[in-house]
Parts: C-alpha cells; structure tokens; sequence
C-alpha cells in the first residue's frame, strides 16, 4: 500500500492576483547526512566536521518544496524504503516542509547520501543505496495529473513519466533519461548541468523530445534552444547574500522554471524566476533554509 499525506492543501494567490498554478514533482528524494568542512579531504586525509545535520532531500524533494514555497501547495509523487529513515523523511516532508505526499513503499531501506560541504560553497555527493522511484503501477492517484498546471519529473519509469505528461506542462531533469526515452513523450523542458557530463550528455541524447532544452552554467547564467531553431541564454542572477552552500540550487532552480511556466509566463521570464530561486537557494545552510518564498 503507499503512503499519502496531505498538508498545507490551500492555494495562494500569486503577486498578480491569479490564482496560484498546480504544481507537482514525479521523482526520488533520499535521506541526507550533511558534513560542513574547511576543505574537501584528499586521499588518505581525515578531516573533521565544522558542522553535522540530517534531513531528507534529493532532487526531487527539493524541487517540490521549492515548487510549495512559490504555489502556497505543491505535491510529491515519490518511492520510499520501509526503514525508520524512511518514516522519518515522510514525516518531514509532510510536517516540517508542508507537501501533500504520495508515495509508495519499497521493502528495502530508504535511499541515502552523504555530501561535503566545503567553505567554498561548494558540495560534494556519494549516494548509498538503489534509487527509489514511483512507477506507473505504484497504487497512487495518477490520473489526477491531468489537473496539474505543471510537473517536474526526476524520476520514475516509463508508466510515470506517461502519467506526468498529462499535465499541462512537464519539465524534466536529464538525469531521468532512461525512463524519459522508454515514455516516448516529449516534454516542454529538458534541463541539465553544464559542468555535469552525464546531464549534458542527457540534454543532448534527448532533444529530440522536448520542447526547449535548458543548460545551466552556474555563475554564467545558461542557454537553451527550442526544437524549432531558435536559442537564447540568461544572466546569472546575483545572490542575495554571501553564497553558504550550492546544494539544492539546481532542483530549486528547475522547480522555479516549472512554476513560471505552469504559471503562463514566456520561457524567457521563467528562466529568470529560476535564476532567482537558485541564487537564493545559494545563500542558506541547506536546500531549504534560503529558498525563494513568494511567487512573483
């Protein structure tokens, strides 16, 4: 059976006096052990932890509390283990980050993560575990999809992405490539890392099956092009305070792409809401702690 919870289920006005879009994430969120350090330890070195917190989070995770911040409701399409980790990140997720929650169970532990946190901003990530993704025969309410104004996919099989693609708009990371080939659907927006060889080489495996595709470049801002020839980029967004750690920027960027695009506005003003909500992200200890909470 899965789990589901509901929480926080109204939904707010944007700054425009519209109502707020429907949004939602089709994906995986893991459990995250986070080590702030001085430096990142070479081979052979011990370093010791300036700081030490847990929480969950994962792209997906992180895109739809950051999709919740900007709509006042977001939901959460995801797979857990049947551990205490588990528990824990369901409950958090519901309670602490307000997301209306469908997930599914897997006999098997939660997904984990630990990640460095170098005083550069900058962080690093080893994954332990199988990746947990919903799939199409996951009992889970996937026909209300057709309801959404806009879904962010970063994970799941074939099934799922189909069902995803019944909102009015789907964005998609490149890392969800396999099953985003197996679907045979094509997206609005395919996004991925520039600096990340596997996202860039996704983008451009898949461009044939979306509508733009997206390639971000950190502090240069980023570029995309549309399947009909035409291609533009976008600044980087100043941060607005002293950058504290990068994780979490990507996934709050692309949720801020999705919601600007579920929300009607051009691609060119949505990529400049995404911008906003990864330089924010950028500021705070955490995926959480700084993300953009006002739609506008």
């Amino acid at each position: 059976m899965p789990w589901a919870s509901a929480s926080r289920t109204s939904r707010v006005a944007s700054t425009s006096g519209a109502p707020a879009p429907r949004v939602g994430v089709v994906g995986h969120t893991e459990w995250l052990d986070f080590a702030v350090v001085d430096h990142l330890p070479t081979a052979g070195e011990i370093v010791t932890a300036l700081e030490h917190f847990e929480l969950p989070a994962g792209g997906g995770a992180v895109a739809a509390v950051q999709l919740r911040k900007l709509a006042g409701a977001a939901s959460f399409f995801c797979a857990l283990g049947s551990d205490r980790l588990a528990q824990r990140a369901l409950d958090e997720l519901r309670s602490e980050h307000g997301l209306e929650l469908h997930a599914a169970r897997r006999e098997r532990p939660q997904r984990r993560a630990f990640t460095h946190l170098d005083l550069r901003a900058e962080r690093t990530i080893t994954v332990l575990g199988e990746r947990l993704v919903p799939h199409g025969e996951d009992p889970l309410p996937w026909a209300s999809l057709a309801q959404y104004d806009g879904v962010y996919v970063t994970g799941g099989d074939a099934a799922a992405v189909r069902a995803a693609r019944a909102a009015r708009v789907v964005v998609a990371t490149a890392r969800a490539a396999d099953a985003l080939a197996s679907s045979g659907v094509t997206v609005d927006v395919l996004v991925g890392s520039a600096s990340d060889p596997k996202e860039g080489a996704g983008v451009a495996a898949l461009a044939a099956q979306a509508r733009w595709t997206v390639l971000t470049r950190g502090a240069q801002g980023g570029s995309w092009e549309g399947a009909d020839g035409s291609s533009g980029s976008w600044p980087v967004h100043e941060p607005p305070g002293p950058p504290v750690d990068a994780y979490g920027c990507g996934d709050s960027f692309a949720a801020g792409l999705t919601y600007g695009l579920a929300a009607g506005r051009s691609l060119d003003d949505a990529l400049a809401l995404a911008a906003r909500c990864g330089a924010y992200c950028l500021t705070g200890r955490g995926p959480y702690e700084a993300q953009l909470t006002l739609a506008g």
